[in-house]
């Protein structure tokens, strides 16, 4: 049996995570294993948080969080700066 790249689409189900997964399987090959997960089964969702993830959609291949779904999410002090928690004049 041939070795296999495993690809793992973590979604909510919305229209952007949709695009996203049409994206990944129009890009994928014979030597991918594609999988499309839902975020809503929790067994999911622990292991997004295992590959650090913190925004979706989101794609990890062979285990490891795809360089372009990194470091992605909130930033306490961007928002800080946008204005969020301090009172309009």
């Amino acid at each position: 049996m041939t070795a296999k790249r495993k690809i793992e689409v973590f979604s909510a189900g919305c229209q952007i995570c949709q695009e996203a997964v049409a994206q990944v399987k129009q890009l994928a090959c014979p030597s991918c294993e594609l999988q499309v997960l839902d975020m809503q089964d929790q067994a999911v969702a622990a292991r997004a948080k295992q590959l650090g993830i913190r925004s979706l959609p989101a794609v990890a291949v062979d285990g490891k969080l795809a360089d372009c779904c990194a470091g992605r999410g909130l930033d306490e002090s961007k928002l800080k700066a946008a204005g969020i928690g301090q009172p309009l004049s």
